[in-house]
C-alpha cells in the first residue's frame, strides 16, 4: 500500500480525502454527492452505533423504524420545519418506468404520476408525529422514548465524504412527554450522553452548549449541541438535541388525557448523530502517516505480524497470543499473508489505524518476547510473552486516554478570548480555533459577523461563568461571551 499522503500543513482538505481513500474508509459513488462506505469505514461506524445503541437502551429508549417516504402534505404542517428543509428535499413524483419506444432505454412513465408527491426522508419528525397521534391517548402512554437507525437524504450541492453527503446514516430519537420539564430533562440527558460518548469512546473533547435562534433546528424551541475542534482549527458540530416544545404535537393534533382528565398537547424532543462522526474522528486524531483510531472504536485493536513470514512455529505462537487477547475481549487479527513483506504490512496497518501491532519472529520466540508498536506515538518496545495480554489491555486503555489528552490539549490551547475586532479577526485568520467573544445578542449582528468573517456562533457554552462586556462588533452591552469559529 502506497503511503503518500498530502501533509496536513500543505493542504488539509486533500490530506483528509487522502486518508478516506487510502485507509479504505469510503469511495465515491456513481450518484453525485453520495459515497460507498467500505468495510474499514463501516466497521468504525458499527462500533459507534453499537456503543450508542447500548447507551440509549440503558436510559430506557427502544428502537423502531418509520418509512423512508413522507407525504409532501406532512411537511406543510409545521411552518418553520418545512422552511428549514425545503431546499434540501428529494421528491418522488412517479412510481413506474417503461421502455422508451425510441430505443433509448427506460423512461419515466408519464401515466404513473403519484397523486401526492413523496419526500425522501430528510428527517422524520413529521411522519413520526403523525404516527404518535394514534399511539398516545393518555398520560399512561407517556413518556414515549423511541429511537431509529436509518438513512436520510438532504440534497447537498457541495459534499465531502462523511462530513457532508447527500445521503448519510444516522440515528434519530423522537420522544413524547407529559410536561415541558420532562421534555427538557430528556433533551439535556441526551446531550450529556452524546458528550460522554464523544469523550469516552471517540476520545474527542467537546463543549456542550445551546445554539442561537439563527442556528436552531427548524421547528425547535431550543437546540443543544456538542462542538468539537478539528486539527485545522475549524469546529465540528458533533451532535444535537432539540427541545421541540409542543410545535409538532400542535401540527399533528397529538393530545393526551392528563391526570386531571383534561386534554393537553404532548411535549416533544428529537436528537441525532450521524456518520459525520467518522469524519470527526479522522480529523481529530489522524496524522500524516494515515488514520488513527481510538482503541474502543477500532474494528481491529491488535494485529500480529509474523516476521519475516509465517511458519508453523510462528503461527502456533501467534494463535496462542491471539487466544489470550480474545479472552480479554480484545479484537485481534493474525496476518498470515505470505505475499507481502513485513515492511509493507507495517505501513498498511499504520495507514488504517490499527492501535497496536505485534511483530513476532524466531528471535522473539527464543527470547520469549514480542515487539509491541503503538500507533498513536509510534513507540516500540520488547515485551515478555508472559503476561502479554494484561500488558496489551493496559496499553489500549493508555492509548485511548492519550488520544483524548492530546486532543484536549490542542482544543484548550485554541480557545482564545477576543476583546476587540482586531483580536477576533486575528484568531480566525491566523491562530484558528474558538474565539471566545462578546456578542450583543441580536440576530442582525450575528449575521453581519458571519458575512464579514465566515465565522458562526458555534454555541453559548453551558455552565461557563457569565462575564459582562461589550460586543466585539457593535460595542453594545453583552452579558456573556459565546464561542465563534469557522466550521464544517
Amino acid at each position: 500500500m502506497a503511503k503518500e499522503i498530502t501533509p496536513r500543513s500543505d493542504d488539509y482538505s486533500q490530506w483528509y480525502l487522502d486518508i478516506v481513500r487510502k485507509a479504505g474508509l469510503a469511495d465515491n459513488s456513481p450518484v453525485r454527492g453520495c459515497m460507498v462506505i467500505k468495510p474499514n469505514g463501516f466497521g468504525i461506524w458499527e462500533r459507534m452505533r453499537d456503543a450508542l445503541d447500548a447507551m440509549f437502551k440503558e436510559t430506557g429508549h427502544v428502537n423502531a423504524y418509520f418509512p423512508l417516504f413522507i407525504p409532501k402534505s406532512f411537511l406543510s404542517k409545521e411552518a418553520a420545519h418545512v422552511e428549514g428543509f425545503a431546499k434540501e428535499c428529494a421528491v418522488v413524483t412517479h412510481y413506474r418506468l417503461k421502455n422508451d419506444p425510441d430505443g433509448g432505454g427506460v423512461i419515466v412513465d408519464p401515466d404513473a404520476k403519484l397523486e401526492e408527491e413523496l419526500i425522501v426522508r430528510p428527517t422524520s419528525e413529521t411522519i413520526i408525529w403523525n404516527t404518535y397521534r394514534d399511539w398516545i391517548q393518555s398520560y399512561r402512554d407517556l413518556p414515549l422514548l423511541i429511537n431509529q437507525w436509518a438513512n436520510v437524504v438532504r440534497w447537498e450541492m457541495r459534499t465531502r465524504p462523511f462530513l457532508r453527503t447527500a445521503e448519510f446514516l444516522w440515528q434519530e430519537g423522537h420522544t413524547a412527554h407529559a410536561s415541558a420539564d420532562e421534555a427538557m430533562s430528556e433533551t439535556r440527558l441526551i446531550l450529556d450522553l452524546y458528550a460522554r460518548f464523544a469523550e469516552e469512546w471517540m476520545a474527542m473533547p467537546v463543549i456542550k452548549g445551546v445554539k442561537t435562534p439563527n442556528e436552531r433546528f427548524a421547528g425547535a424551541e431550543e437546540t443543544f449541541c456538542i462542538e468539537a475542534l478539528m486539527q485545522d482549527g475549524k469546529a465540528l458540530q458533533a451532535g444535537t438535541s432539540h427541545f421541540l416544545g409542543q410545535n409538532f404535537a400542535r401540527a399533528f393534533d397529538v393530545f393526551f388525557l392528563n391526570k386531571d382528565n383534561q386534554q393537553e398537547l404532548v411535549w416533544a424532543t428529537s436528537w441525532g448523530v450521524s456518520t459525520r462522526l467518522v469524519g470527526g474522528l479522522i480529523m481529530t486524531h489522524s496524522d500524516d502517516d494515515g488514520l488513527v483510531v481510538p482503541p474502543k472504536l477500532a474494528p481491529v485493536q491488535v494485529v500480529i505480524v509474523p516476521i519475516p513470514k509465517p511458519s508453523p512455529e510462528l503461527d502456533e505462537a501467534a494463535a496462542k497470543i491471539a487466544a489470550a487477547l480474545r479472552a480479554k475481549n480484545i479484537r485481534v487479527k493474525i496476518d498470515n499473508d505470505d505475499q507481502n513483506r513485513p515492511g509493507f504490512k507495517f505501513a498498511e496497518y499504520e495507514m488504517i489505524g490499527v492501535p497496536v501491532r505485534l511483530g513476532l519472529g524466531q528471535r522473539d520466540l527464543a527470547a520469549n518476547q514480542v515487539e509491541v508498536a503503538r500507533r498513536d506515538t509510534k513507540e516500540k518496545a520488547n515485551v515478555p510473552l508472559d503476561g502479554l495480554a494484561d500488558h496489551i489491555a493496559g496499553l489500549l486503555d493508555e492509548i485511548q486516554q492519550n488520544l483524548f489528552d492530546r486532543a484536549k490539549a490542542y482544543r484548550d490551547a485554541h480557545i482564545t478570548k477576543a476583546d476587540t475586532w482586531a483580536e477576533f479577526e486575528d484568531i480566525l485568520d491566523n491562530k484558528g480555533g474558538f474565539a471566545h467573544a462578546h456578542w450583543d445578542g441580536t440576530p442582525e449582528t450575528e449575521l453581519e459577523i458571519k458575512e464579514k468573517t465566515k465565522a458562526t456562533i458555534r454555541c453559548i457554552p453551558l455552565d461557563w461563568p457569565d462575564e459582562a462586556g461589550k460586543c466585539i462588533l457593535t460595542g453594545k452591552p453583552s452579558a456573556r461571551r459565546v464561542l465563534f469559529a469557522k466550521a464544517y
